[in-house]
């Protein structure tokens, strides 16, 4: 080792001779606090043999891989979805032919929230923010000429994760493929709908009965499948810092792990398919630590929990660009944004990455906007020289002291829920989302007092940007008359008898101890539309309406 204290104190007394800037804010973008320097002191008690290692050896802080993207890319896998089943297809067509390597399914409000198109609450909200998915008619639509033993499917569907899900098994059975063909995943993530997001059918212990079904089914059944996508992109949009999002996220998933075991699960069998989805926000170093803090910590807790399997130890993860941090000020900016938000990304080590078009503030994106936001990955990807070292940045002072940190506070909000009595007390009394909603007050205040500059908002504005006219995705309003002419055609022609039956065996699964998700598969083969199984579920446990105050 080098004796750099020399070298160290005359730095410093240099440093003290120079005045920073004022207009520096000189904290991550969480509120950390950022020294001028950092050094080997600021790692000196970590210990590398136990906390860095090397890709693809436990903990897996510097990857998931030995060889990361010198073996393989990240799959480049760009969300989509808007109006009806065929105009989604249309798109998802356009994005094969462009390079995209893995589809990812945005549903509109209906879907997310159980409602079928043509229920009075979906009334105005049909095919607006994704796409309309009323039942496997619409899912075999949706993948009309994509084969789907082929393709890789991401869904972003939560409290009604189990009916969509069963819908693509039916509609992959319509073109042939068996259920250990299909490759993809769902979010599933129920509870950080009850931190962030809100779109719950019922409340969090028939949710997790249900996941649990579903880790059971697809272990048998669709092996390939990601069940679970643990998110904290959402609890990240909606104002939590880094290392909130962190811990909020990893204590999900450990809470889905707990009640797997509970469930009677070898933790082995379904631990695998568990996956994570992460936002990357603008805080370049801030975000790449987080990915590495977030593999450390998983793969440390899951081996506590007996796990043998190495597998079960790898924490997989999906991420994409933050949408909070995009602007409807000078959209052309957000290109900028996104292009540093996904290089971090690929620093930290994802698995897969969205990357935002730069008109989604104002609306759904366009076509040249998505592909500006594809050709960014393939930049990174092919031009940059980026992926050709693996972890290019362990090691760095600044970036280690990071990671250590974010553990840090994440091992410190993991005790705070273990006080509060464990996962379920704490979404019932409103700790999650109290702590989000402190923490997007503060940000939300430095934009206002200027103390967080954002460019083209509170800074560098201009008044002949302001004028021009972006050009926007059009969703024509008629569609959501087609769709629920749909949906009306679907009920209308199918086989009545079939349906009471399997919605009658629904229901007993939910009220007795039968497999629910076998029970929504036998639903979609015959053409039970989403809003029927949603109601069972509704029926049977009540809708959760709880929501402490904040």
């Amino acid at each position: 080792m080098h004796d750099f204290s020399q070298a160290k104190a005359a730095y410093e007394k240099g440093y003290g001779k120079t005045p920073e800037r004022k207009d520096g804010c000189f904290k991550t973008l969480s509120g950390g606090d950022v020294k001028p320097l950092y050094t080997a002191d600021d790692v000196a008690k970590q210990d590398y043999a136990r906390d860095l290692g090397f890709p693809g050896e436990f903990p897996y802080t510097r990857g998931i891989h030995a060889t990361m993207y010198r073996g393989r890319l990240w799959t480049m896998r760009q969300f989509a979805g808007f109006g009806t089943a065929k105009e989604t297809n249309e798109r998802f067509h356009y994005l094969l032919e462009h390079g995209q390597t893995g589809l990812s399914v945005a549903f509109d409000f209906p879907t997310l929230m159980g409602y079928d198109s043509d229920h009075n609450r979906s009334r105005g909200e049909v095919g607006r923010c994704g796409v309309a998915i009323d039942s496997v008619d619409d899912m075999s639509d949706l993948f009309d000429g994509i084969p789907m033993d082929k393709v890789s499917t991401s869904m972003t569907i939560n409290g009604p994760a189990a009916m969509l899900f069963a819908f693509y098994i039916a509609a992959a059975e319509r073109q042939g493929v068996k259920g250990e063909q299909l490759r993809g995943t769902i979010q599933n993530d129920i509870l950080k709908e009850y931190h962030a997001q809100n779109s719950w059918l019922v409340g969090p212990e028939p949710s997790i009965r249900i996941i649990t079904d579903i880790f059971k089914y697809a272990a048998k059944n669709v092996p390939q499948w990601n069940t679970i996508s643990i998110s904290g992109y959402h609890i990240r949009e909606a104002g939590s810092t880094a290392a909130q999002e962190l811990a909020f996220t990893l204590a999900d998933g450990l809470c889905y792990l707990d009640e797997g075991v509970k469930a009677g699960l070898n933790i082995d069998d379904f631990a695998p398919r568990l996956s994570f989805f992460f936002d990357v926000h603008i805080d370049f170093f801030e975000e790449i630590a987080k990915f590495r803090a977030a593999r450390r910590i998983w793969a440390r807790e899951v081996k506590k929990r007996g796990a043998k399997d190495p597998k079960s130890m790898l924490l997989r993860t999906h991420a994409q660009t933050a949408g909070v941090s995009l602007t409807a000020q000078q959209p052309e900016n957000n290109i900028v944004r996104t292009a540093f938000e996904a290089l971090a990304a690929v620093l930290g080590g994802t698995q897969s990455l969205h990357t935002n078009s730069y008109d989604e503030a104002l609306a759904l994106p366009t076509e040249k906007a998505v592909q500006i936001a594809l050709r960014t990955q393939q930049i990174i990807a092919h031009e940059t020289g980026v992926p050709n070292v693996i972890d290019p940045l362990g090691g760095s002072y600044f970036v280690e002291a990071l990671t250590d940190r974010l553990e840090a506070e994440a091992y410190q909000y993991f005790q705070r829920i273990e006080e509060l009595g464990g996962m379920f007390p704490a979404i019932d009394t409103g700790f999650f989302r109290r702590e989000i909603a402190k923490s997007s007050f503060v940000q939300q205040k430095e934009i206002e007092t200027g103390r967080r500059k954002i460019v083209g908002v509170n800074a560098f504005e201009s008044a002949e940007e302001r004028e021009q006219q972006t050009q926007l995705l059009y969703v024509d309003p008629k569609l959501e008359e087609e769709q629920k002419k749909r949906v009306q055609k679907t009920r209308a022609t199918r086989d009545a008898l079939k349906v009471e039956a399997a919605v009658r065996n629904l229901d007993e699964a939910c009220r007795g101890d039968g497999n629910v998700m076998a029970a929504l598969v036998d639903c979609a083969r015959v053409r039970v539309t989403q809003g029927e199984m949603c109601g069972v579920c509704r029926k049977v446990w009540g809708e959760y309406r709880k929501l402490a105050a904040v």
